[in-house]
């Protein structure tokens, strides 16, 4: 299996009171596949994967799950934590449809790159579904270097990674020159889809693509097919909407736009995340409007008859 294209972490949408907006998660998850979307990622980053409780994980799960079963597309779910063993237990326990998980590179305790090795044999040869490598060492405080990435590579198992490292980097270009080819490297970091794309990696796993899925979908594309200009064009502007999205944690900035757009009942984040500020919420709206302008793919809410966003 290899995987290409854009596929969407879903944010976890909560009612004003804070419960879990149950709907409104499903309409989202069928909305990015309308736009676009290969498939979803349920529980990553995104959706705030510590916060809900066991039921609304399970509920959560169910309603992608099913969607992405309607709809005949891959659903990416995130699993694992800096547990080894705790991590082999939550994949044993991953819905049946899912197609593959995304696993994060043991964070806080900082193990040494042999250990990141080792931790990811064991999961590989347990996990019932394919894995994905999440490699974003800003949150594990764990880089890895080419020779660890391309030995996660060549793991049986193991499909891909979601690189999101901050950077272009040597081990970057180290691991897109010399990975096996049927190894997805799947851009993680918004800012950076478009030069890794044009470095060959195979779609992104964008948390940006929720406000406008239809023009990064149309970003993959474009560097896959062609031509490189308007590719180059877009991959600049999508690229300053992403800085006003992360301006604070994510996803509160992009949960805020969602609900501006009326997508999602509310804004809400749980602690320990705080909703995003006014002043970063305005400059993303702003930069929302002025892509929707500027941009060669009309905004989500034109066709559905309104202007501009609800504010």
């Amino acid at each position: 299996m290899t995987l290409a294209g854009l596929f969407v972490p879903l944010v976890t949408p909560f009612a004003v009171g804070g419960a879990l907006a149950a709907e409104a998660l499903e309409r989202l998850a069928n909305e990015v596949l309308d736009e676009g979307a290969t498939g979803i990622v349920a529980l990553g980053t995104t959706g705030e994967p510590a916060t809900p409780t066991a039921a609304e994980r399970a509920l959560i799960l169910d309603i992608c799950a099913r969607v992405c079963r309607e709809r005949d597309v891959p659903l990416i779910v995130g699993a694992g934590s800096n547990s080894t063993a705790g991590s082999v237990e939550a994949l044993a326990g991953l819905d049946a449809y899912s197609t593959a998980a995304l696993a994060v590179v043991p964070y806080y305790t900082r193990p040494t790159e042999a250990g990141v090795l080792e931790h990811f044999r064991h999961l590989a040869a347990s996990s019932p579904v394919p894995l994905i490598v999440y490699n974003i060492p800003y949150r594990t405080g764990r880089t890895l270097g080419p020779d660890t990435l391309l030995a996660l590579a060549d793991l049986p198992n193991v499909i891909g990674v979601k690189h999101a490292v901050g950077a272009i980097d040597d081990a970057t270009i180290a691991l897109m020159s010399a990975r096996r080819a049927d190894f997805a490297v799947l851009a993680g970091d918004d800012q950076y889809m478009s030069p890794l794309l044009a470095l060959g990696a195979s779609g992104a796993i964008a948390a940006s693509a929720a406000v406008h899925t239809a023009s990064f979908a149309a970003l993959v594309r474009a560097w896959r097919d062609g031509p490189i200009d308007p590719a180059r064009l877009l991959g600049h502007r999508l690229a300053a909407l992403s800085a006003t999205l992360f301006a604070e944690p994510n996803p509160v900035v992009i949960k805020a736009v969602l609900a501006a757009q009326g997508r999602i009942p509310s804004p809400a984040v749980r602690l320990p995340l705080l909703p995003a500020s006014d002043a970063v919420t305005e400059a993303a709206l702003a930069a929302f409007d002025d892509f929707a302008t500027r941009g060669t793919v009309k905004p989500w809410c034109e066709d559905r008859g309104s202007a501009t966003l609800k504010r």
